[in-house]
């Protein structure tokens, strides 16, 4: 009975029923040869491609051969000596040239191992066409205490994607905290996973410097070791932090960056502590104007400022951009410990109206005139500080709510790394400083000063002062 092809519904001759497909029989020498190749061509791509352990394998079983067990042995005690000596007596020249270097291959290595997962998991692959798309791993650079991973982005993302998910990252990296910074180029995100914690210990007073830079000012340490420097000129600094965060370190440690210029008549420093003197009685010897008590006094205080502010406006208008600190004419800070007390808890309305118009025209016309505010306080709210804007330096230490790390630092801070609720008690003076238009916050400790220290200061760099109105010469009694 004929067969018939039921796809296109013909019949199918009996003749094509007998024909047989030819079996083609390969010799069992050529498929071992083919295997053999293939073996050999993986082996000498894994030992090209993993030069850096196979050569010095290659050298240590040559050597075993040719001179038995000291070959090998002196070929890695010479080297390890060789690197000992060097970091002994160079450490900052081995670790640059050899000790980091090393370290970022066996961790680009060990990030290569969880890419994929981390990646998947952490919600930063993308599913295209049936093919799943992960960033590239370019490039991996250790610091002391950060490795800074160069990723390029998958097309449609954008840095904020990976600062969204900066937590995550960390804790599938087994990191302290991951930090998000753009790339040197369009397309790329920096990654910094912070290994350990420089910033555990204390960081003691620094010194006060001979020569002031307004530009720089050491008031801190960094997490990568290094003194962090805070610029003034250009600036108003606005500290806020929860009770027993750690103000003051910062307050002390502007302070005393300037502490040389105060005695040398180039800095005043006009001081408001509405505490009654609590936080900043102890310095007030370096004060040139100090108000603790009298409202109307602060008051008063700052409207001169901003009178001062105007005056060398009108001056130097024409003539210079930025004011220069002279004993004629020298740089006034004018230091507030908790703000709020002046702006938000004062129960004279009139004077509160004052102090609120004065701190505005302070803010928004003293910094390119040479008179400053650092100003210090607890509650963020917008109706404690309406003017919170006009403070384009702003550090965050230890907060009580997530959702108030941006309310301080601007919007996405604490996307960006800025975990200022996360800041454990046992760490005060650590916080995180954002600059106007550096997005990145930058994790600093400030510096300890004792009250000791602070007395020893202020008798050492006794300048002028005013203290309520009054004018004061000589030492406190």
């Amino acid at each position: 009975m004929p067969l018939i092809n039921h796809v296109r519904g013909e019949q199918v001759p009996d003749a094509m029923l007998n024909v047989r497909t030819p079996i083609v029989r390969i010799p069992l020498w050529i498929v071992m040869l083919w295997w053999l190749v293939k073996g050999l061509a993986r082996l000498v791509a894994t030992y090209v491609r993993f030069w850096y352990l196979t050569v010095p394998a290659t050298g240590l079983a040559w050597l075993y051969l040719r001179y038995g067990w000291p070959g090998p042995v002196l070929a890695v005690v010479l080297p390890a000596a060789v690197c000992g000596l060097w970091w002994w007596l160079h450490r900052h020249t081995f670790l640059r040239w050899f000790g980091l270097p090393a370290w970022s291959r066996w961790r680009r290595w060990w990030y290569r191992r969880s890419w994929h997962p981390a990646m998947s998991t952490a919600g930063l692959a993308v599913s295209f066409d049936r093919h799943i798309v992960l960033p590239t791993l370019r490039r991996v650079r250790c610091r002391p205490g950060v490795d800074e991973l160069l990723v390029r982005m998958v097309t449609g993302q954008i840095p904020d994607d990976y600062a969204r998910v900066c937590e995550r990252l960390a804790h599938t990296f087994a990191a302290r905290a991951v930090k998000t910074q753009p790339g040197p180029r369009v397309g790329l995100v920096l990654l910094l996973v912070m290994r350990g914690d420089p910033l555990a210990a204390t960081v003691p007073g620094l010194p006060v410097p001979a020569m002031t830079d307004f530009a720089a000012l050491p008031i801190g340490r960094q997490e990568d070791g290094q003194t962090y420097r805070l610029r003034l000129f250009g600036t108003q600094v606005l500290i806020v932090g929860a009770t027993g965060s750690g103000k003051g370190s910062v307050i002390w440690s502007v302070v005393r960056a300037v502490a040389a210029d105060v005695r040398a008549g180039r800095v005043q420093l006009w001081a408001i502590d509405p505490k009654g003197g609590m936080e900043l009685g102890a310095g007030a010897p370096l004060f040139t104007r100090f108000a603790c008590r009298d409202y109307t006094a602060m008051a008063a205080m700052l409207e001169e400022a901003v009178a001062v502010a105007q005056d060398r406006a009108d001056r130097l208008r024409g003539r210079t951009r930025q004011h220069l600190p002279s004993q004629s004419e020298p740089l006034i800070l004018v230091v507030i410990d908790e703000l709020a007390s002046l702006t938000a808890y004062l129960t004279d309305r009139h004077t509160k109206d004052r102090i609120k118009a004065a701190l505005s025209l302070l803010l928004s016309q003293g910094r390119a005139v040479g008179v400053h505010v650092v100003a210090a306080l607890q509650d963020p709210r917008k109706e404690v500080l309406p003017f919170r804007d006009l403070f384009p330096t702003r550090i965050g230490l230890r907060l009580s709510e997530s959702a108030q790390v941006d309310l301080v630092l601007g919007d996405g801070a604490r996307d960006r790394g800025a975990l200022c609720d996360r800041i454990p008690r046992s760490t005060p003076g650590v916080g995180f400083v954002v600059l106007d238009g550096d997005p990145t916050p930058m994790r600093v400790r400030f510096g300890y000063l004792h009250d000791d220290d602070i007395t020893v200061m202020a008798h050492e760099y006794d300048p002028l002062r005013v203290i309520d109105g009054h004018v004061i010469e000589g030492q406190l009694a």
